[in-house]
């Protein structure tokens, strides 16, 4: 199972799971804007407390994870958790 959590522009369609893995409902996203371009940010898989599995991540996933985290209140919002489906 990998997911891939990419830059998303909200407001469009946005699949963080690759085919192999169902989505239904009590999933998740952790979501960080931009402060400066708006409709820009990051969203990744998560469980209803925010905690985001680092393992599930791919390795850019991961990198932008921690990048979103880094960066958290000076380039990006701060996070929050968003129910799907």
């Amino acid at each position: 199972m990998r997911s891939s959590a990419m830059p998303v522009v909200y407001g469009q369609p946005v699949s963080l799971s690759t085919p192999d893995t169902a989505t239904g409902p009590g999933h998740y996203e952790l979501l960080y804007h931009s402060l400066f371009l708006p409709g820009r940010g990051y969203a990744f898989p998560c469980d209803a407390r925010g905690h985001v599995d680092l393992d599930r991540l791919s390795d850019r996933a991961r990198q932008n994870y921690l990048y979103a985290k880094d960066v958290a209140g000076s380039e990006l919002s701060l996070p929050f958790i968003e129910r799907q489906g």
